[in-house]
């Protein structure tokens, strides 16, 4: 069973250009330290990307480097259910989104720019009403070249 909605949370890695793919606990996509605690110490040559999908809602897209945070949130409505979404959203010093607000991303839209994923390519995802968020990432891994492994880990983290 889920914790407060969480359906699942990965860590992707790169090191010597392999990408690793590892499920983390349930409980590091409950709030965003301890999503960060959780992959700060992953060592990656280029930042450690992890993915949280929150109750077939919305998902979180966070990228640690050093002492550096990047963060994506694919609906900033969920700010107003969600605490993990609410606190992403403090993190990005952006006001609270209101009831009646659209959903739409909020974050650094580039965060994997670097490997290929476009502000363009993840505003297009984001705004896609028909996927849900696992689809997404699923999409995102696919990009980024560690799809199967991201599939795999989904499913260890299903267990």
């Amino acid at each position: 069973m889920a914790h407060k909605g969480v359906d699942f949370v990965l860590a992707a890695v790169r090191e010597e250009g392999a990408w690793q793919v590892q499920p983390l606990p349930l409980r590091a996509g409950e709030d965003l330290e301890s999503l960060v605690q959780a992959l700060r110490p992953l060592p990656s040559e280029s930042g450690t990307i992890g993915m949280v999908s929150i109750d077939e809602d919305f998902f979180v897209l966070v990228r640690v480097a050093g002492p550096r945070e990047q963060l994506l949130l694919s609906d900033v409505t969920a700010a107003t259910d969600w605490p993990l979404a609410s606190e992403v959203v403090d993190a990005l010093d952006l006001p609270e989104p209101e009831d009646d607000d659209d959903p739409q991303p909020a974050g650094q839209l580039d965060i994997l720019a670097d490997f290929g994923v476009s502000a363009m390519d993840m505003a297009v995802l984001c705004d896609d009403p028909e996927l849900y968020p696992d689809e997404m990432l699923s999409d995102v891994a696919h990009r980024l070249g560690f799809g199967s492994q991201f599939e795999t880990a989904i499913d260890k983290a299903a267990v």
